[in-house]
């Protein structure tokens, strides 16, 4: 299954540019661990960009011969030197990329199409229809395997944490089965997180909590992702919505989440009891503290903030994918997508409130067409 060659990651994946004469298009777009970089994957290679000012730290052009198609997937280390890289004229093909020695360090074969991978230290973790592998890309050893329900959005997560956490589909439906590995042991939890198909899920960065929104979209519920107990229970709204991506906070207090609605919502998280009651006196009191702090979202916070109900949200283009991280910076959050331009009332597109949130930065590209757009927006009044 795995070969090797000396010659030369609640992403957006996009379809393949069907005539290779064009200019590049972009097909992907992915944040590292640590929310300071993003991957842009086009027709003939990779860009790399800061998110903090959004310039442009590496590009690489492969010739047509090296490319075997469009970068349809595109996932970098924690030190970006090494990218994971799946190639649009073969599927079931992921190639490693040594950014610093500038060639593949060799590729493993599947015997099916790669759905999303995700790299943790020097382990990749790919994911098929129905199937987690997790491989050791020094020597390309075979280690683990998990067998999930069918999967065609290739739903996992990992956690950046010092010991791996991985959580994925379960075998039935609605559910999602949470590894923590170790030297000596893994252990697995399995959760019955919604009735419907899980339609996303998200790990906070040291993997101590899990979150999952199903294929209805009203309703992300936050798990302990050690034993599996609810925590929170937010609900995005009573209107069903296509979710197409979940993100903690580094500090895991706060949870965003984007949909198919024209609309990205900002969640603050209270999952130091597994209580699903209403707020007492001293949350409510906290939660008055958080408004007062957050006076720079007059006009888009909810009437009725409260712990289940979303405290702000953002308008972006509607049946537009985006997906939304939270920043390098603190209190900052990003959100990206591949198609269609932030909002001018000239193309009849919703604008995002920047006046009121204190829009730090902007980046547009466009490819014939296909371009990317990126929002790097302040979450508080005074971002220090």
């Amino acid at each position: 299954m795995a070969s090797s060659s000396t010659a030369a990651g609640p992403s957006i994946r996009h379809p393949r540019n069907p005539d290779a004469t064009l200019p590049p298009s972009i097909v992907h777009l992915s944040f590292n661990h640590l929310r300071s970089l993003f991957a842009v994957g086009t027709t003939d290679g990779y860009m790399i960009f800061n998110t903090n000012s959004f310039v442009l730290t590496r590009h690489r052009y492969f010739p047509q011969h090296d490319r075997h198609g469009d970068f349809a997937i595109v996932q970098m280390d924690l030190d970006t030197r090494k990218f994971a890289l799946v190639c649009g004229l073969n599927l079931n093909r992921v190639r490693i990329w040594d950014d610093a020695e500038r060639e593949f360090m060799g590729w493993i074969e599947f015997h099916s199409e790669v759905k999303s991978f995700r790299l943790w230290q020097n382990r990749l973790v790919a994911v098929t229809m129905q199937k987690v592998l997790i491989y050791n890309i020094i020597g390309f050893l075979y280690l683990h395997e998990i067998e999930t329900g069918p999967n065609p959005k290739g739903l996992c997560e990992v956690s950046h944490s010092e010991q791996m956490v991985l959580v994925c589909l379960g075998s039935d439906k609605g559910e999602v089965s949470v590894v923590h590995y170790s030297l000596r042991s893994n252990t697995s939890t399995l959760i019955k997180a919604h009735d419907s198909d899980v339609a996303c899920l998200a790990l906070s960065y040291d993997g101590r909590l899990l979150a999952t929104a199903g294929t209805e979209g009203t309703l992300v519920r936050v798990f302990d992702a050690s034993d599996g107990r609810l925590l929170q229970e937010l609900r995005r709204d009573s209107e069903g919505a296509e979710i197409h991506s979940l993100c903690f906070s580094y500090d895991a207090e706060l949870l965003a989440v984007s949909c198919n609605k024209g609309a990205v919502h900002i969640f603050r998280l209270n999952t130091g009891s597994s209580s699903m009651e209403t707020d007492g006196p001293q949350e409510a009191e906290q939660n008055n503290i958080s408004l007062s702090r957050l006076s720079s979202f007059k006009g888009i916070l909810s009437n009725s903030f409260s712990s289940k109900w979303p405290m702000a949200q953002f308008r972006v283009p509607e049946d537009i994918q985006h997906i939304v991280e939270f920043g390098h910076q603190t209190n900052t959050i990003l959100i990206g997508g591949t198609n269609g331009r932030w909002g001018d009332d000239s193309n009849g597109m919703p604008q995002l409130p920047s006046a009121r949130t204190g829009l730090v930065s902007t980046l547009w590209l466009d490819f014939v067409g296909n371009s990317l757009d990126c929002e790097c927006i302040s979450l508080v009044e005074n971002c220090k």
